[in-house]
C-alpha cells in the first residue's frame, strides 16, 4: 500500500533538499577559495624561486646581457626579470662577506655584492669620503634645480651602501652619481634592506652593478638585485635598474660635464 505523504511532509522533504544543496555549494566555494589561495601562494612564491643553475656563480644582467638594459626614457627605475635576482643556488651556498671589483684599466667602479646580515651594520656616523674623485666626477652647482645644501650635482656614491657594511672611503665602492639617484631613487631601495635587517637575523644577498656603456665615464646607472636568504625571498626580493640622471640637467656621460637643460 502507497505510502501517503502530507504537504507538510512534502515541504519538509524540499527544505531538507534545499539545505543540502546550499551546504554543498558552501562546501565546493570554500574549495575553490582554498584552491585559488593555494595557487597564488605557489606562484608568488615560485617567483621568489632561484635558479637551480649550481656548479658556478650568477651574473647581473649588465655583466651578462648589457644589450637588454634599455636606454632612459623618462622612469626614474626599470624593473628587470620581473623584478626576480639573477642569483642562483651556488650564490646562496657559497657567498660570505663582502666582494668589490677591481678598478679597470679607466679607472671605473666594477660589481660590488656581499651576504648581508645585521652584524655588518655600522653604529657610528660616516666618516669624510672627499678624497676619493671617482670616473666622471666634473662638479657643479645648480641651485633651484638640484635639491640639496649646498645644491652640488654629484654625490660620491656607494655601490653598497654606507649603513648595509660601513664601507666608507672605499674607492672600488664609490661612483659618481646624481644627487637625485643617490638620495632620491636608490636609497628607497637600500632603506628596505635595512628596515629588514634591522629585525630580522637572517641574510640579505646584495649585488650593485654599475653601467658604464663602452670607455665612458659616467655610469648610466646601477643594477641592484637583492634577495633574503633564510625565507627564500618573501622579505626582500628585487632586482631593478636605477638610471643616473638629474631632473633639469643634462648628462654628457663620457666625460660627466653636465649643463642646464
Amino acid at each position: 500500500m502507497e505510502k501517503y505523504i502530507t504537504r507538510r511532509q512534502r515541504q519538509e522533504l524540499k527544505q531538507r533538499k534545499r539545505k543540502r544543496i546550499a551546504i554543498a555549494v558552501t562546501v565546493i566555494a570554500i574549495l575553490c577559495i582554498l584552491g585559488i589561495i593555494f595557487i597564488s601562494r605557489f606562484i608568488k612564491r615560485s617567483g621568489r624561486q632561484l635558479s637551480k643553475i649550481s656548479d658556478s656563480g650568477s651574473r647581473s644582467t649588465f655583466d651578462s646581457s648589457p644589450e637588454s638594459i634599455p636606454d632612459y626614457s623618462g622612469e626614474d627605475y626599470i624593473v628587470l626579470n620581473q623584478g626576480k635576482p639573477n642569483f642562483n643556488l651556488w650564490d646562496i651556498k657559497n657567498i660570505t662577506g663582502e666582494h668589490y671589483s677591481e678598478l679597470d684599466s679607466l679607472g671605473r667602479c666594477g660589481v660590488a655584492y656581499a651576504m648581508l646580515d645585521r652584524s655588518m651594520m655600522p653604529d657610528e656616523e660616516r666618516g669624510d669620503i672627499g678624497e676619493i674623485k671617482p670616473t666622471g666626477w666634473v662638479q657643479n652647482k645648480y641651485a633651484g634645480i638640484v635639491q640639496s645644501d649646498p645644491p652640488y650635482l654629484y654625490n660620491r656614491c656607494h655601490l653598497i651602501a654606507y649603513a648595509l657594511t660601513g664601507q666608507n672611503a672605499n674607492e672600488l665602492n664609490l661612483i659618481t652619481g646624481t644627487r637625485y639617484m643617490n638620495a632620491s631613487v636608490m636609497l628607497p631601495w637600500e632603506e628596505q634592506i635595512m628596515r629588514y635587517l634591522d629585525h630580522s637575523e637572517n641574510h640579505v644577498l646584495y649585488r650593485v652593478t654599475p653601467y658604464f656603456k663602452e670607455e665612458e665615464l659616467l655610469a648610466r646607472g646601477v643594477e641592484m638585485e637583492a634577495y633574503s636568504v633564510e625565507d627564500e625571498g618573501s622579505g626582500i626580493c628585487f632586482h631593478v635598474f636605477v638610471y643616473n640622471i638629474q631632473p633639469g640637467i643634462v648628462l654628457d656621460y663620457s666625460t660627466g660635464e653636465n649643463w642646464a637643460e
